[in-house]
């Protein structure tokens, strides 16, 4: 089963992971928390490539709505291979979509997911416009 990104998304970055004995759980396969965990180092991996590090001061991406759709199972070991792709970038906001494959089993999704991301100034806690930068790169 594969869950379809939409098409309008872009492909902006691979993030390449190896899964660690500690994000299994009980059962012996990646607890469900954790896929969270790789989109999320997907995603700060691409910012930081795109020249924003993320961090606490002046502005920069909040995510306020993230979900996983989990199609198989991953075990301990396993190398990964994170796709993010970028969206529909509003005025202060984007979408982030995410397919986790195993890198020994190219195509074959273990795990798709998204996030809309808000531009936030973080002194005044409050949406502000995106950056023509960032609407570039999500707009491309």
């Amino acid at each position: 089963m594969k869950i379809l990104l939409p098409d309008h998304k872009r492909w902006v970055h691979d993030s390449l992971m190896d899964v660690r004995w500690g994000d299994m759980d009980s059962l012996g396969h990646v607890n469900n928390t954790v896929y969270f965990r790789y989109m999320e180092s997907a995603r700060v991996e691409w910012l930081r490539s795109t020249r924003d590090t993320p961090h606490g001061a002046g502005q920069g991406p909040v995510v306020v709505n993230c979900f996983c759709n989990y199609l198989r199972q991953i075990e301990y070991p396993a190398r990964l291979v994170v796709k993010m792709y970028v969206s529909d970038a509003a005025r202060t906001a984007f979408e982030t979509w995410y397919q986790i494959e195993k890198q020994d089993a190219p195509g074959e999704v273990y795990a798709s997911g998204g996030a809309t991301v808000l531009w936030v100034d973080f002194a005044r806690q409050k949406a502000v416009d995106l950056p023509a930068w960032m609407r570039g790169m999500v707009e491309g």
